[in-house]
């Protein structure tokens, strides 16, 4: 069986809104078993990034200029995704953010026209039901090392999101294709092999009055959008 693991970044929440994709990132598993085919790129939204998106992907409008448009790689994205499996964390979201941008580039069809979707969010909540299951609560609840994510990056994040939905659903003797690798626990830190380029991009820190701001910011878009991709904020919210 193909699937492939998928992340996007935006430059907010709501494609119904207008907000476009500025970066997509694709790990290829076989048999449950990761092959080292990835397929990532970074977007030119034609729009400014919002604050609060670029306070979790850190990735800003300024980087975005001289990248493609996703009309230029949609061929090469549907090529790589076509016959798969999805595997999202929060599927309606990334999924309707693709389905905008197949619309702008002339598509006539859908995501589910080309791959089937598997929404671990959905299967991690029948799991763990009244419990927070955010991909940060569920790496911690397997034991899945993501103390390198100090950013939300879609490469990064499908990576985790690998070794999380092996661990949710059985877990697996090896972790790559080679019937030669060593046999690596899919609670073993992530491959380093995949640290995002959006690492290299200087970004200011943050004082403590601007992060308390950004918490209460998350938080409300929490709240207006009831999806559950920025719960990890440590800001307490009630439906």
């Amino acid at each position: 069986m193909r699937q492939i693991i998928l992340d996007t970044e935006t430059t907010g929440i709501g494609a119904q809104l207008g907000h476009r994709i500025i970066e997509i990132g694709c790990l290829e598993m076989i048999n449950r078993k990761l092959t080292g085919k990835h397929y990532h790129v970074y977007l030119n939204p034609q729009r400014e990034v919002d604050e609060g998106a670029f306070k979790v992907h850190g990735i800003s409008s300024e980087f975005l200029q001289d990248k493609p448009l996703f009309k230029d790689i949609a061929d090469d994205f549907i090529a790589f995704v076509d016959g798969a499996e999805l595997i999202i964390h929060n599927a309606p979201f990334d999924v309707g953010f693709l389905n905008a941008e197949l619309k702008r580039a002339k598509f006539t069809k859908a995501v589910v026209d080309y791959c089937e979707v598997l929404d671990t969010l959905v299967l991690a909540k029948k799991k763990h039901p009244g419990q927070r299951n955010s991909l940060d609560a569920l790496c911690k609840r397997y034991e899945v090392d993501n103390s390198n994510r100090q950013w939300h990056g879609a490469l990064l994040d499908a990576e985790l999101l690998a070794f999380v939905y092996l661990a949710m659903t059985g877990g697996q003797t090896k972790l790559l294709f080679d019937d030669e690798t060593p046999t690596v626990d899919v609670k073993a830190p992530v491959l380093s092999s995949y640290e995002p380029l959006v690492s290299h991009t200087p970004v200011l820190l943050a004082n403590a009055d601007e992060l308390a701001r950004h918490q209460e910011f998350v938080a409300f878009l929490v709240k207006k959008s009831g999806v559950d991709h920025f719960l990890d904020t440590g800001v307490p919210y009630v439906q």
